[in-house]
């Protein structure tokens, strides 16, 4: 289960990748707009301010999260659906996907048939998480296996941006790719949990806790907390929490 107020603790630091990666997509006027995994909503409502013509829709697997972008009554139409079934419709002129593909096993097998299913000169937009490799991961994965559960223990389910030009330019679309790696300088809170669980708990941290009673919750969390304190110390009321996403933004032929 998905807790949008949970994640959207960090919204400030959450919303830049996706602002970053929008800025790459050149599209007028386009007549669709979709936004797989729009989660809250809030990011794919911004969308209507550049593209006031555009029918904007926004899809996520997530009950709780649609319930949310619904009640803040954006000119969005969203809906719950699985990302591996969805399908372009032939007016679907950008189709944007923020922090979402990488909860998707085999999804750069899904990036050859939406482009084939895309119109001429369409783009396509998408930014995953690059820090699989990064403490915070690392010490989850470790922990996740000495906790039984290490079939939730996931290695880099991405590529990186060369490999994503590939599947892209394969499938016949010309390709911008790159990565970024931001420096968020999350504020410590006197007498509150360290800030890196606290933005764990609002992604990575989601199918651990599904997964485990509240006792083992709770005995799992305190043990992630001491080791993410150890990684991630605290530089007076500041931890510097470096994050690595990719990019790529693809554009179909024609047009």
């Amino acid at each position: 289960m998905w807790d949008p107020a949970t994640y959207l603790r960090f919204g400030d630091e959450r919303s830049r990748p996706f602002f970053d990666l929008m800025a790459r997509v050149g599209a007028a006027e386009p007549r669709a707009v979709v936004d797989l995994g729009c989660g809250p909503g809030n990011l794919t409502a911004t969308l209507a301010a550049r593209w006031p013509g555009a029918r904007l829709r926004g899809v996520d697997s997530s009950a709780e999260m649609i319930e949310k972008a619904r009640a803040e009554r954006y000119p969005v139409d969203f809906e719950v659906g699985d990302l591996r079934e969805w399908t372009p419709e032939a007016d679907h002129d950008v189709v944007v996907s923020n922090a979402a593909l990488q909860w998707v096993p085999g999804h750069e097998e899904l990036l050859p048939r939406w482009v084939a299913a895309l119109p001429a000169g369409a783009w396509l937009a998408v930014q995953v998480p690059g820090n699989f490799d990064a403490p915070s991961h690392v010490a989850l994965r470790a922990l996740t296996v000495e906790a039984g559960l290490g079939d939730l223990a996931r290695d880099a389910p991405v590529l990186d941006p060369a490999g994503y030009a590939d599947v892209l330019a394969g499938a016949g679309c010309a390709v911008d790719a790159w990565e970024t790696t931001y420096l968020h300088r999350l504020p410590v809170v006197p007498g509150a949990d360290h800030p890196v669980l606290t933005w764990m708990e609002g992604t990575a941290l989601r199918p651990v806790r599904a997964a485990l009673s509240p006792d083992g919750w709770a005995v799992f969390r305190d043990t992630l907390a001491r080791r993410l304190a150890s990684a991630y110390p605290a530089r007076g009321n500041v931890v510097s929490f470096p994050f690595r996403r990719i990019f790529f933004v693809a554009r179909t032929q024609g047009d």
